[in-house]
């Protein structure tokens, strides 16, 4: 035997001789890991037969693409609302109810609402509802919808909504508002809105500007407008008399001798 294959066996023995020794315990801990595995796989095929994986999984599809589903509420519970979303029990936090406050979540029992998922949990069998969101996302779209009917240059009535010290929002139809601008509601200079504005008060205004769901607007424009108008008025004039070369023009009221 060389003596370069005996140092490769001395180093495999000293290798195999100062590892640990294993025990029982360590084959018993093995072992739980071993059940522990095969028992968790053998829960997830009893659930895929049942179908509970393929809605746990169209639950978490749902969430992705926000898609809007109705749950019938039969009860109410602390902190919220349970309905059932294909038999498996969902739940309504009380703030995600309605966009509106809710004095008594006893109210909603056997009605039907349309909610988005906000959470899908298949692990925990958590299911979480929101049918404010809903709510929220259709007011928007109403409003985005009511927005397009404005312009640029249109001159339209709206009634004050709010005084601020920057300015005024003036409420121009359900859910749309305006921002008059302190600097743009007089030709005048004015320290503070409520100088010349009042709120539940009827204006005129006209739209400089609709961009990035806001409305820019202006009183002054049309009153600058107006003072330019009345002062061509003021300096225009008709002819009221005619001028003529006629010879009996000339000759009329000469005295002849």
């Amino acid at each position: 035997m060389s003596e370069e294959l005996k140092k490769e066996m001395e180093q495999e023995v000293k290798e195999e001789a100062s590892m640990p020794e294993e025990t029982m315990e360590d084959y018993a801990a093995e072992l739980e890991a071993s059940y522990q595995t095969l028992n968790k796989r053998n829960i997830e095929a009893a659930e895929d037969e049942s179908g509970e994986m393929e809605k746990w999984n169209n639950f978490v599809q749902m969430k992705e693409d926000h898609t809007v589903v109705k749950v019938k509420i039969v009860e109410a519970v602390k902190g919220g609302v349970v309905g059932y979303l294909d038999d498996v029990r969902a739940f309504i936090p009380g703030s995600h109810v309605s966009t509106e406050y809710v004095e008594n979540l006893e109210d909603f029992k056997g009605k039907t609402l349309e909610a988005v998922i906000i959470t899908a949990d298949p692990e925990n069998k958590k299911l979480v509802l929101s049918a404010r969101q809903v709510e929220k996302d259709k007011k928007e779209a109403a409003r985005k919808e009511r927005m397009a009917q404005f312009k640029a240059g249109d001159i339209v009535e709206g009634t004050v909504d709010s005084i601020k010290d920057y300015g005024a929002f003036i409420k121009l139809a359900d859910g749309v508002d305006g921002l008059l601008h302190v600097s743009q509601i007089s030709t005048q200079r004015i320290k503070h809105p409520g100088v010349v504005l009042k709120e539940g008060q009827t204006v005129k205004v006209k739209i400089l500007s609709v961009g990035d769901g806001r409305i820019s607007l202006s009183m002054k424009a049309l009153a600058a407008a107006k003072e330019e108008e009345e002062a061509h008025e003021h300096y225009d004039y008709k002819e009221t008399a005619s001028v003529t070369t006629g010879l009996g023009e000339l000759l009329k009221g000469l005295k002849l001798n």
